[in-house]
């Protein structure tokens, strides 16, 4: 019978997909960095997206986020593309719903992978595609009473 090499603290994870949802509650950072935690994992990119004062040159006043019942299932879809594309021993993301205020986590999203360069890789893949496909919508209020809808954040 043939020995298998297995390397101290290396692991095969069955889902390198620890962690996705969308939520009307505020969001962790230390929940989103223990879900990538890995002993194999020499490099962990983490992105805090925060809900700013200002766009486009106005004021924000206010902002909301809203979402199709889909969103989640798109989450995991972009991040089963970027396990795929990367070699991810971990990774999460969690988005907010509903209203927030200037300094609020809007999105959290982590990867964990063997390099560094691997993480920040996958991590900016990570979120960037969120951005783009997932259907989740935010409503800003400016200081000047006038109102806008960002397609998909």
């Amino acid at each position: 019978m043939a020995a298998i090499d297995v390397h101290p603290g290396e692991h095969a994870s069955p889902d390198p997909i620890k962690l996705i949802a969308v939520r009307d509650s505020a969001l962790s950072l230390d929940e989103v960095f223990r879900a990538v935690g890995d002993d194999a994992a020499g490099g962990t990119a983490l992105f805090v997206g925060t809900v700013r004062n200002h766009d486009g040159g106005a004021d924000v006043d206010a902002l909301g986020y809203s979402c199709h019942p889909s969103a989640e299932a798109e989450m995991r879809r972009v991040a089963e593309k970027v396990v795929a594309d990367f070699p991810v021993r971990a990774l999460a993301a969690v988005h907010r719903v509903g209203d927030l205020a200037v300094g609020d986590l809007a999105v959290v999203v982590a990867v964990s992978c063997p390099h560094r360069g691997e993480a920040f890789e996958a991590c900016r893949k990570l979120i960037d595609d969120l951005k783009h496909e997932v259907p989740i919508w935010k409503h800003q209020t400016f200081s000047d009473g006038t109102q806008e809808w960002v397609g998909a954040c």
